[in-house]
C-alpha cells in the first residue's frame, strides 16, 4: 500500500504541502524498496534520504511556526523531535535486521501513518493557524 497525496491532507500553505507530498513520495520509495528487498545499500539510502527531507521539512515548518508566533510551536517541535527518533531508530532496525516484514509494517505504522496523521492533525490546525494570521496582516 502506497500513500497518496489528496485535499484532506492540504493544509493550504503552499511550502507545507509541496514539501508534504514530497515526504509521501520519498515514504512511498522506502516501501517499495523494503517490499522489493532491494540492497541494503540502497535501503539505506532511501531512509537517508528521507531523513534529510524530514529534517528540512521540520526547520522549514518550525521557521514558519515561529515567524506566526504559533501558541502550540514547543508541542509541535517535540512531535517533530520525536518522528526523527523514530526515523534513526528505524534506520538502526534496518541496518541490524535488513527489510523484513515486520520493518515493512513499522515503516507503514511508524512513519507513514504518523506522518498522514500529524498532517491531518497537527499540520492542518497550523495551517488554518497561518491563514488567519497572514489575513489579518
Amino acid at each position: 500500500m502506497n500513500y497518496e497525496w489528496n485535499s484532506s491532507i492540504a493544509t493550504g500553505i503552499e511550502l507545507i504541502d509541496n514539501q508534504h507530498k514530497e515526504l509521501i513520495t520519498k515514504i512511498n520509495i522506502l516501501l517499495n524498496n523494503c517490499e522489493n528487498k532491494t540492497t541494503q545499500e540502497e535501503l539505506t539510502q532511501s531512509i537517508d534520504f528521507l531523513t534529510e527531507y524530514t529534517i528540512k521539512h521540520f526547520f522549514d515548518e518550525e521557521q514558519l511556526q515561529k515567524k506566526y508566533e504559533y501558541p502550540d510551536y514547543p508541542n509541535h517541535k517535540k512531535m517533530h523531535e520525536d518522528f526523527k527518533n523514530t526515523i534513526r531508530n528505524f534506520k538502526v532496525d534496518l541496518i541490524m535486521k535488513g527489510a523484513s516484514d515486520q520493518l515493512i509494517d513499522d515503516v507503514h505504522k511508524k512513519i507513514g501513518g504518523w506522518l498522514v496523521n500529524h498532517i491531518k492533525g497537527q499540520d492542518i490546525l497550523l495551517g488554518n493557524y497561518i491563514k488567519k494570521k497572514m489575513a489579518a496582516s
